[in-house]
């Protein structure tokens, strides 16, 4: 049983030891052990209210790009939209334009056709004049051939003269 009960020498000698050790541990060792600890808890601590910030800040990165998204969306959508509208604007004014290019096209044809209609006309009755001068020369040069022929031809002009 001697194994199981230390002696009295054995348990000064340790008492005296373990408080050495614990004097200098305390003295020497205890403050900066401490003070690491302190210093990791505080690094700890402030990681994480660095994450936290990088958290909020991620959210607030977040809500900015969404509204960014947002803003970008609607610019996109009005330059579609005046995009759309010049576009339609640009359509209707080539109709308008080549509607009045027709009237224009259509009005000048329409002159031009009156145009050649009455010099059609005026040669027409140049021609006709023409022919029946020459067709008058012709009957007359026929029916005048003889000094009788002419001398009945005058007094006939004359009756009709003095009837008139």
């Amino acid at each position: 049983m001697q194994l199981v009960t230390p002696g009295i020498g054995l348990i000064f000698w340790m008492t005296l030891s373990f408080g050495i050790v614990f004097f200098l541990l305390r003295k020497f060792a205890w403050k900066p052990i401490l003070a690491m600890i302190d210093e990791r808890s505080q690094n700890i601590e402030k990681a994480l209210k660095a994450a936290e910030m990088a958290k909020e800040d991620l959210k607030l990165f977040q809500s900015q790009n969404e509204k960014l998204q947002l803003e970008a969306r609607a610019e996109r959508d009005s330059m579609l939209k005046e995009a759309r509208e010049l576009r339609e604007r640009m359509i209707q004014e080539a109709r308008d334009k080549a509607h009045a290019e027709a009237g224009k096209i259509l009005v000048a044809a329409q002159e031009e056709i009156t145009n050649q209609k009455n010099a059609a006309i005026s040669e027409i009755k140049t021609q006709v004049a023409d022919l029946s001068v020459e067709i008058a020369r012709k009957i007359l040069k026929s029916e005048l051939s003889s000094d009788d022929k002419q001398k009945t031809y005058m007094k006939s002009l004359m009756d009709d003269m003095q009837l008139n």
